[in-house]
């Protein structure tokens, strides 16, 4: 492809800047949230760099700096400093260790190869970065990577550290980076995820001292000899001779942006022998390693793998009420992506989670995907500083026998109750979704649970959305509903029985039921006896049987239904 071609196509893929739109906040509010931000990252770099904690997980730390430095740019500050700023260490790195330039997706990585020769990928091995130092052939010192200049020595732990090279086959005096990572059988990415490897490594390497044991959990990957032979091809060579075999095995030659994907698709979904976090790209040639220093350099850059938890925004907390008055809070969100699908909304299951956690509109909350699937709630990361009023409903609001009928605060239980009562639980009635019930109950045309057996063609055309065929449609519907047998109508209303339980054949015969006799039947314990009789004691059920009676449904007159003579 022409290079020329090949950039237009970059540039009119590339996501615009403004793809992540500033919060509309005041000022004020802009530096409060960046100072608790800024505050709360700086306290993660500490317990990390300091004693090798990792508080939250690395993809989450990656996405909150990314937030920090949006959040800066919106109100015109400069982003922060390196967050390996105060990770120095006193010991000084023979060469610096440079930073690496995140590409976002394929057409970054695209837009980086243009221009670019002698290009080779590799798995971005997800541990800790260090310079080792050989003497005569002999590891004699380790440094850790601390703020790519100056880091601390981990030397100490070199003689329990038998996974990796600790004495060359000839007596050579050099140095090589590197990364040491959490041994690993059998390892995918794309299904296992990080599983908190660097972290576990940084906490083992932060100890004053580990044993053979630990020290053998503990691999070397290689990724470059900065003072070694120029040509890539050959470095590999040599590093292999010199005990280094993954440098060579996990470093691919390419030459086009869909090889990269290629690759990166295969490391992110084999099995490994360490967690991975995405890939390297770089230049078989690069400068000197005297040049060298600790920010991303234009020879090597890394494109990382989908992240498998996302950092989403709250925009707001809604409280969905179902049909037994369980109240499910719902979390709908700045539309985020996992995996290809767009998620903006997220259950938290139970009122009693959402206010032990006090999610508000603001919050920054981690989700993932269940089976890949079904988005699900993991953590919040950052509470808002401006904590937001929710208009939460009291515990003791819903319940089994609240909202029999539509009125203020009301509609979504009763609804609920009519979705399940048409449904396939009840009377299966064509067409009488939670859609349809909700325009009727809107309409002010359904306020109880069998009014719309009133129904006639004239007032439902007067529903907008209705027409003369999707009224007709609805009276059909109706009109089954009459001759639907007493047992569908009677779970339908709500009635706390399983398909197992053999009910009577009259409302009358049911009501009479004793808790000995509800008892006596299969698979009814005290408890849903209990529900049950305070079911057909219920005011409101009997209201709803009465007004069936003077529908004459079968099962509900005084006098049931009795086939012809």
């Amino acid at each position: 492809m022409p290079i020329v071609l090949l950039l237009i196509m970059v540039v009119f893929h590339l996501p615009p800047t403004w793809a992540n739109p500033c919060p509309d906040w005041t000022p004020s509010r802009s530096h409060a949230e960046i100072a608790q931000l800024s505050a709360t990252l700086a306290h993660w770099d500490e317990r990390y760099h300091r004693d090798g904690v990792a508080l939250v997980a690395d993809e989450l730390y990656d996405q909150s700096r990314d937030h920090l430095a949006m959040l800066q740019r919106c109100v015109g500050l400069a982003t922060q400093a390196s967050p390996l700023a105060s990770a120095g260490g006193p010991v000084v790195h023979p060469v610096p260790h440079t930073g690496v330039q995140k590409l976002a997706d394929f057409q970054r990585v695209a837009g980086w190869m243009v221009g670019k020769t002698d290009l080779w990928i590799q798995p971005k091995v997800d541990g800790v970065a260090v310079s080792l130092i050989y003497r005569q052939g002999r590891l004699t010192q380790l440094i850790s990577r601390g703020d790519g200049v100056q880091g601390h020595d981990w030397s100490r732990h070199i003689p329990q550290l038998g996974r990796i090279v600790r004495r060359l086959p000839h007596p050579l005096d050099l140095s090589v980076q590197g990364e040491l990572y959490l041994r690993l059988e059998g390892h995918i990415q794309a299904s296992a995820g990080g599983i908190n490897a660097r972290g576990t490594v940084a906490g083992l390497l932060a100890r004053h001292q580990i044993d053979e044991e630990q020290g053998a959990r503990i691999g070397l990957f290689v990724w470059d000899w900065p003072n070694g032979p120029e040509q890539q091809t050959e470095r590999l060579s040599q590093l292999v001779q010199l005990g280094f075999a993954d440098s060579q095995h996990y470093s691919v030659a390419i030459n086009t942006p869909e090889e990269a994907a290629r690759w990166r698709d295969h490391w992110f979904s084999t099995p490994l022998h360490f967690a991975s976090d995405g890939v390297i790209l770089r230049q078989g040639k690069r400068p000197p390693a005297q040049r060298w220093q600790a920010k991303a350099p234009y020879w090597i850059a890394a494109w990382k793998y989908p992240y498998a938890r996302k950092l989403a925004q709250v925009r707001d907390v809604r409280f969905q009420v179902g049909r037994t008055g369980k109240v499910t809070p719902i979390v709908h969100l700045e539309p985020v992506t996992l995996d290809d699908r767009r998620v903006t909304r997220i259950s938290l299951g139970s009122l009693s989670r959402w206010q032990a956690l006090d999610v508000r509109p603001g919050d920054q909350i981690a989700i993932s995907l269940a089976g890949l699937t079904i988005p699900r709630f993991e953590q919040i990361v950052h509470y808002s500083v401006e904590r937001q009023p929710v208009n939460a409903p009291a515990v003791d609001q819903y319940h089994a026998h609240s909202c029999w009928r539509a009125g203020e605060g009301c509609n979504e239980q009763f609804i609920a109750r009519l979705s399940w009562l048409a449904g396939k639980q009840g009377l299966v009635l064509p067409g009488m979704g939670p859609g349809t019930w909700r325009r009727l109950v809107e309409a002010g045309l359904v306020s109880t649970m069998t009014d719309w057996l009133e129904l006639d063609e004239g007032r439902l055309q007067q529903v907008p959305g209705i027409s003369a065929l999707r009224a007709a449609q609805l009276l059909a519907a109706f009109e089954q509903a009459r001759s639907r047998p007493f047992s569908q109508w009677v779970r339908g209303i709500g009635a706390p029985i399983g398909k197992g339980v053999l009910l009577p054949g009259d409302w009358p015969t049911v009501v009479a039921q004793t808790h000995v006799q509800w008892q006596a039947q299969p698979g009814i314990g005290s408890k849903r006896a209990d529900e049950l009789a305070r079911f057909f004691a219920s005011a409101e059920v009997q209201a709803i049987a009465a007004h069936l009676a003077g529908q004459a449904v079968d099962g509900f007159s005084e006098q049931p239904l009795r086939p012809e003579q």
